[in-house]
């Protein structure tokens, strides 16, 4: 079995790979108890050889691993890396660099949006991925040959995608649009949950900046709360019972115990004297220091007609260019060029503005527009000045 359980074997692969061109790496891990996940094996593939590494083993020190994953001669290659990353930068403070996301690449070469691992190997490597292991439990030990095999796959097929990818991109000049794509996973801020922010990835139903502001301490509490104990969010206090007391805001225990979820004993004790004295806070902050709602962009009426036609313009310059849409452009992006020349969207700026945001304004102001080609299958932009 290609496993490593030792720090002295780690460390010798990771020496054999310091002065390589590029490594594939995989992880595998399990979140569904713990607020961080657990890493249960570590896959890496250099152009000559690959190993899983185990780093549940006895003693195992994954501080050569972290240094190869610092080495800014070594390229490292991941798929759908964000998770990957966070792992990787929960346990050594640090990002991977230099980085390289075959699925963004994917993207940026005209594969779609988000293409899957097994489609990408399977077109570029010529391989077909056996996925029956998807949810196996990472964290059993021993580790099968069946799970060692299936686990290595993910970065041995990696390396020839890769290698194409690559070849494509240095053929078709897009290596800086790949690297204006890799600038959020490169930046360690993307993996740092501040708890003062979380309240943002909830769907409350009020705008009030004062329920805003109550929903904001207690999903604080809850989230330095889940980080200290190391457990889910939902496990703390679920989405649905920090938004009923956000609304009731309760300034007693008898309160907090009434509301819908919420247990007389969990109200009582340690859980509920930290929702109320989130809620205290929350009550007592200046109107000022309260959070405003999101800004809705409401566009102005009529303008349906236009953001479908600049929807069509969209998929026709990506078809021709052979970029996945949503690279370009999002819904709502185009819905803000729809209503404003000058907005604030990826699509007017730099190489998109190129490729689709100079036409977007064209057509939208009259001075092309699109038509049927004369086989009637295809379509064309027709200048009209």
């Amino acid at each position: 079995m290609s496993l490593i359980a030792d720090t002295t074997s780690l460390a010798a692969f990771c020496l054999r790979l310091k002065d390589t061109p590029y490594i594939t790496v995989d992880t595998e891990f399990m979140r569904e108890k713990t607020y961080w996940p657990v890493l249960c094996l570590v896959q890496v593939a250099g152009p000559d050889e690959a190993h899983a590494i185990d780093p549940m083993a006895p003693d195992m020190d994954l501080t050569p691993l972290f240094e190869l994953m610092a080495n800014p001669k070594v390229l490292k290659v991941f798929h759908a890396a964000r998770q990957d990353i966070e792992i990787f930068h929960h346990l050594s403070g640090s990002v991977p660099t230099p980085l390289f996301d075959t699925q963004v690449a994917a993207m940026v070469c005209g594969f779609g949006d988000a293409v899957s691992y097994e489609t990408l190997a399977s077109q570029l490597a010529r391989a077909r991925i056996d996925k029956s292991l998807r949810f196996t439990d990472w964290a059993q030990r021993p580790l099968t040959d069946r799970q060692l095999t299936y686990a290595l796959a993910d970065v041995t097929h990696l390396r020839p995608a890769y290698e194409k990818l690559q070849k494509r991109l240095d053929r078709d000049g897009r290596a800086a649009w790949l690297a204006d794509e890799m600038a959020l996973l490169n930046d360690p801020n993307t993996y740092i949950t501040n708890p003062e922010d979380s309240w943002r990835r909830l769907k409350p139903r009020s705008s009030s900046p004062r329920f805003l502001m109550v929903l904001k301490e207690l999903a604080a509490w809850r989230e330095r709360e889940a980080q200290e104990r190391d457990l889910p969010r939902q496990r703390v206090v679920r989405d649905e019972t920090l938004m009923e007391i956000a609304a009731h805001a309760p300034t007693s225990v008898e309160e907090l115990s009434r509301t819908r979820g919420m247990s007389k004993g969990t109200a009582e004790g340690r859980h509920g004297t930290a929702m109320l004295d989130a809620v205290a806070r929350a009550l007592a902050a200046p109107d000022i220091a309260c959070p405003l709602p999101p800004e809705r962009n409401d566009l102005p009426r009529g303008l349906g007609p236009v953001t479908d036609l600049l929807k069509v313009l969209l998929k026709l310059k990506c078809d021709q260019h052979d970029v996945a849409q949503r690279l370009i452009a999002s819904s709502s992006d185009i819905e803000m060029i729809a209503a404003d020349d000058n907005a604030d969207v990826p699509a007017l700026q730099g190489w998109r503005r190129e490729l689709f945001g100079d036409d977007a304004l064209r057509l939208k102001h009259g001075h092309i527009a699109l038509a049927l080609a004369e086989n009637g299958k295809s379509l064309r932009l027709i200048p009209l000045d």
